[in-house]
């Protein structure tokens, strides 16, 4: 019986090539609403999504022949795990596919902080020539929260700028940090000492905030913050508190609480000055685009075999 798969959200045609090599049934549906997906679900055996679709219980509830959910991405935080789990529904994604895309990003980010660019190049293309100050980042110590893929490889181009690195992960990272020339430290040994921090990590359904009022109160004046990882791990309305404050110099992210936002502090921050904001462009490059898509699909490709559905 031929496999019916049915993909959601706009996604390189690598993935579609692979799997037209099988006897499968490719419905492409990038635009689909929410409410006619849940209508069509229960036909489909493999469902393929990326970050604008979200599979929760409802959504699998309705699935009746669904098999695999398949995440074109590194992460399956739009996906309900635990539900595809109870109901024997394979999960498949691409980790480690786009750290060097997420990585450039961060450094990218952290530069356009440090040096005020969103600031000086909207003056300047206003026709306004003044001189916007930044600070260097050669020299300054640089704090990474998470120390897997990209935490790593920050950390690697940090070196190379002439920063001090300090790595903190959950897991014991002491040998590997210190092979790469980063000091192994704890979050509270960390946040005093940074004048730069970065985010990577990943967020669960009992994920709490990384960064608080208790954890911004501990770092130095004028820190810069960079966020390419998961809004969700700090808390917003306090961080925004201490922008106001004068405390935080900047605050980068590649990602917001709401995408786009509904709440009026959220609003705030995005027009805050010193706040800079990508629209979740991490992956976003045409290089890791194509290697999601070839692994998610050799990944899917591999499941369906294993269960012979091809």
């Amino acid at each position: 019986m031929q496999v019916k798969i049915l993909i959601t959200d706009p996604i390189s045609e690598i993935l579609i090539n692979k799997l037209t090599k099988y006897n499968i049934k490719i419905d492409y549906r990038p635009d689909i609403s929410k409410e006619e997906l849940q209508k069509i679900i229960y036909d489909y055996d493999v469902i393929v999504v990326r970050s604008r679709t979200r599979v929760d219980k409802e959504l699998i509830e309705k699935g009746k022949k669904l098999k695999v959910i398949a995440r074109a991405g590194i992460g399956v935080d739009n996906i309900d795990t635990e539900e595809a789990e109870k109901r024997n529904i394979r999960v498949v994604y691409a980790p480690g596919t786009s750290t060097d895309s997420a990585a450039e990003l961060t450094i990218g980010l952290m530069i356009a902080a440090a040096r005020n660019l969103y600031n000086a190049i909207n003056l300047a293309k206003t026709g306004v020539f003044k001189k916007i100050e930044g600070v260097e980042l050669a020299g300054k110590t640089i704090g990474i929260i998470g120390f897997g893929r990209i935490g790593s490889k920050v950390a690697t181009v940090a070196n190379a700028l002439g920063m001090k690195v300090l790595a903190y992960d959950i897991l014991d990272i002491k040998e590997r940090a210190l092979k790469m020339g980063a000091e192994p430290c704890t979050l509270d040994d960390m946040l005093p000492r940074a004048d730069i921090i970065t985010l990577h990590v990943t967020v669960g359904k009992e994920t709490k905030y990384i960064l608080d009022r208790e954890q911004f109160e501990k770092m130095k004046n004028n820190v810069i913050i960079v966020n390419t990882s998961r809004a969700a791990v700090v808390n917003g309305k306090i961080l925004l508190e201490f922008i106001r404050k004068g405390k935080i110099f900047a605050y980068a992210t590649d990602v917001f609480w709401n995408e786009p936002p509904k709440e009026e502090w959220e609003y705030e921050l995005l027009r805050h000055e010193r706040v800079i904001v990508t629209p979740h462009i991490g992956a976003q490059t045409k290089e890791a685009q194509d290697r999601v898509a070839e692994v998610t699909a050799q990944n899917l490709i591999n499941v369906m075999k294993e269960m012979r559905l091809i």
